[in-house]
């Protein structure tokens, strides 16, 4: 079996570039796997955990906050706002952020501004309870 290029690329830098022989990604209607001779595609990525096997079939993950995957010939492109490596996640900060979601949520009143405003805390909720699932696998 073959390999595949695994990239992720933010706005600001390519995040990650390696080979790998298998690629899960967190497609918004459910996980996608992806192996080697995967026919095109192109999947809306939620917010979630971006799995692959590294060296010796050891299995890596990322946080990826949504974003897009495009597969062809072999490459794996993952388009994200923003990702982290379980090392690089300030657990710390991502369980402050959940609780600020959480009490924005408990607030909300029945008002137009009061909905988006829960939509964008429940956002903030997904984000950070994600980045501690990630971060807690390494730990």
């Amino acid at each position: 079996m073959g390999a595949l290029t695994l990239r992720v690329i933010t706005p600001e830098e390519i995040v990650l570039d390696v080979q790998t022989a298998s690629i899960q990604v967190p497609a918004t209607d459910g996980g996608v796997g992806i192996l080697p001779r995967h026919a095109p595609m192109v999947a809306a990525l939620g917010v979630g955990q971006l799995d692959w096997r590294g060296d010796a079939g050891k299995k890596e993950s990322m946080f990826i906050a949504g974003g897009f995957a495009e597969v062809r010939d072999d490459t794996v492109r993952v388009v994200t706002e923003a990702s982290e490596r379980p090392e690089d996640i300030d657990i710390e900060r991502a369980r402050k952020a959940a609780e600020r979601a959480r009490g924005r949520l408990k607030e909300v009143a029945h008002d137009r501004q009061a909905v988006i405003d829960a939509l964008r805390a429940e956002f903030s909720l997904r984000r950070a309870l994600m980045r501690i699932r990630v971060a807690g696998q390494k730990r």
